[in-house]
């Protein structure tokens, strides 16, 4: 299938491939169908390409690149919507909000994606009573990661 795209110009995505939200991404309720794109200078971005609309597309990541104890919780409602036999059959994203700056560049902690790669679909939930942010400035983390492994290496190379 031929998918256009503002971005990305046109791509050809499997039908296999194509994603259907159970529950759409707020804002965006009217359009259900997606495909995930890796572009390799991206890596480890995705972008979640609308099928319906070229110019909707989200930057996306999964959250445990830069937090690894990120988890969520997931109801049997939630379960069933998705069709999930196998818990490790689901991906988790966020969506990534670009900015002029680098240390500006969020993460929406709080409003995360979830795929079930067995059947393709997806949802997005809503996060409450969790101390996840909406705005989560994932990009000073990186910094401060990348600084201790630096460090670390420098050390052992002593």
């Amino acid at each position: 299938m031929k998918v256009q795209s503002l971005r990305l110009g046109e791509i050809e995505v499997s039908e296999d491939k194509l994603i259907t939200m159970q529950r759409p991404v707020l804002g965006f309720e009217k359009y259900k169908k997606y495909c995930l794109v890796e572009v390799e200078e991206l890596k480890p971005f995705l972008w979640l390409q609308s099928t319906e609309e070229p110019t909707l597309s989200f930057l996306v990541v999964n959250p445990r690149l830069f937090m690894a104890e990120y988890k969520i919780e997931i109801n049997s409602k939630e379960i069933a919507e998705l069709k999930i036999d196998d818990v490790n059959s689901v991906e988790t994203y966020v969506v990534v909000t670009l900015a002029e700056r680098p240390e500006d560049i969020t993460a929406n902690m709080q409003g995360p994606l979830l795929i079930n790669t067995e059947n393709n679909c997806g949802k997005q939930l809503v996060l409450v009573n969790t101390d996840y942010k909406v705005k989560y400035h994932f990009m000073k983390y990186l910094s401060q990661t990348e600084k201790a492994t630096t460090k670390e290496t420098a050390a052992a190379t002593v």
